[in-house]
């Protein structure tokens, strides 16, 4: 599909959905209703044990700054003597798009639903957030890189026996958005058929 605005339906939303850069946002961004909704909605996933293991940081504005410098921190103890343009790199992705969630994977531990199966639950709550923002009319981009992955960053977050599933940033898109290539059918479909005996 050629129109990435059409959302006049559930198949053509979700036919139509694709990340936009969050470099690239603008504003306005959801207000507080409108995150509301937008949070709600993505909690609405598979979970198997309705264990809900995943929780979003939401990150004000007004915070960005103070978010900007904590990562800042766990950069500079995980890395030694970073270049300034490194930094720099922190700071652009800190306070980049009006809007930004985190969403943790928090695997309840001692139950009996498999880790795996937690986290996956934490990844369909990811993409459900991004649907529920182009929904709304938003674009929506996650993200992963270093701090993903950094401990330190946890700890500055307040996480503790669980990790970063992604940041999702959204907003409005400031430029076109440019379809992807993306699979095709036959790549990754196939049909069950029994081996024979």
């Amino acid at each position: 599909m050629d129109d990435f605005n059409d959302i006049s339906s559930p198949q053509a939303m979700l036919a139509t959905r694709r990340s936009g850069k969050a470099r690239d946002m603008a504003t306005p961004g959801p207000d507080a209703a409108q995150l509301a909704r937008i949070l709600t909605s993505a909690m609405r996933v598979p979970d198997h044990g309705k264990l809900a293991p995943w929780r979003f940081i939401t990150v004000a504005t007004a915070e960005r700054p103070a978010f900007a410098a904590m990562l800042e921190a766990a950069y500079r103890s995980e890395h030694s003597m970073p270049a300034s343009t490194e930094i720099d790199a922190v700071h652009q992705f800190a306070m980049q798009a009006p809007c930004l969630v985190i969403v943790v994977s928090e695997p309840v531990p001692g139950s009996n639903i498999p880790r795996w199966e937690q986290e996956l639950s934490a990844g369909a709550v990811a993409m459900q957030l991004c649907n529920a923002a182009h929904a709304q009319g938003f674009v929506a981009n996650w993200l992963t890189g270093w701090a993903a992955y950094s401990r330190a960053v946890e700890v500055g977050l307040g996480i503790g026996d669980g990790r970063i599933a992604g940041f999702i940033f959204i907003g409005t898109a400031a430029r076109a958005l440019v379809e992807r290539p993306r699979p095709t059918f036959e790549n990754v479909v196939r049909a069950f058929a029994p081996k024979a005996v």
